[in-house]
């Protein structure tokens, strides 16, 4: 089709490095067949992830449609060249949604090479945890408590809005992360028997909810460690510090819940479910265990 007809095509794109055709090859073949010498080429600089990038949106927009298997692999290839992309970014140019693309992500990457921060389709970066940013800020705003939001901001790596938001929190007494930003403790899990995961799940309409998981407020007639843990902020503004809190939490809750949870437990499953909990006993000693032996070699290096 291209070979007859008489209209003026694009110009293909080619890598200028490498003189490979990015976008156009059956213009380029059409164009031989009709015994042209020259055709029109409109050159990309940049390396060869960008140039894999740029064939990709082309094709989604024009020329024979890519398949799903086809846009489904060349999203996962661009996740592994710009990982700081946002999946909004990447779904616009590979013709997928967005949703699929957060997909792909998490089998593509391992959790510890996700970025803590993404690039947007309006060309900003944004953080995917602002609670590092937010406790920045507080503290920007304790020690310098009459500079201007614009200077926190740029120190925090935040929005000025979020500055005023931190400062007026602050003035308030209250915690310098909204809710939503907090590492749950156990009180805020509602925990059911078919998940105690420290997933927060909603029961069903057609059965009762179970009592709440109480809170580990104190431990033996003493303030528990563990809110002072909830606290602090080189565990709060980590992903991975909060993980362990929320695991920390719903372990202290067992306290407190035990009673209940022994009794929703079915006579087949009790051995299953002992066997299970002996098993968990096992990593928090082993866990104990290397944070004591890590303190001993601490120890050790410094003395």
């Amino acid at each position: 089709m291209l070979s007859d007809t008489e209209d003026t095509l694009p110009p293909v794109i080619v890598h200028r490095a490498t003189r490979r055709v990015i976008d156009g090859m059956h213009r380029l073949q059409a164009a031989m067949a009709r015994g042209e010498e020259n055709i029109r080429v409109r050159f990309f600089d940049g390396d060869e992830h960008d140039a894999f990038v740029v064939a990709v949106k082309e094709n989604t927009v024009h020329g024979l449609p890519l398949s799903t298997a086809d846009r489904v692999a060349a999203a996962a290839r661009i996740l592994r060249s710009h990982p700081h992309w946002s999946d909004r970014a990447i779904a616009k140019i590979s013709g997928l949604s967005a949703r699929k693309v957060a997909d792909i992500r998490r089998a593509v990457l391992p959790q510890d090479a996700q970025p803590t921060a993404r690039l947007g389709r309006d060309g900003r970066t944004r953080p995917l945890d602002g609670s590092a940013g937010r406790i920045r800020a507080a503290e920007l705003i304790v020690k310098e408590p009459h500079a201007s939001l614009r200077k926190i901001a740029q120190q925090a790596g935040i929005s000025p809005g979020t500055v005023r938001d931190v400062r007026d929190r602050l003035r308030r007494g209250e915690d310098p992360l909204p809710r939503t930003l907090r590492p749950r403790t156990a009180e805020e899990f509602d925990v059911t028997p078919d998940d105690w995961t420290g997933v927060q799940t909603r029961p069903s309409p057609s059965r009762s909810p179970l009592p709440s998981a109480p809170g580990p407020e104190r431990a033996h007639g003493r303030r528990s460690p563990l809110n002072t843990l909830m606290k602090d902020p080189s565990l709060r503004s980590a992903e991975r510090g909060r993980h362990l809190l929320r695991l920390l939490s719903v372990s202290a809750s067992l306290t407190q819940s035990s009673e209940w949870l022994v009794g929703v437990v079915p006579e087949h499953c009790v051995n299953l479910v002992c066997q299970v909990a002996m098993e968990n006993v096992a990593v928090w000693e082993k866990f104990v265990e290397d944070l004591q032996r890590r303190t001993v070699r601490s120890g050790s290096r410094t003395s």
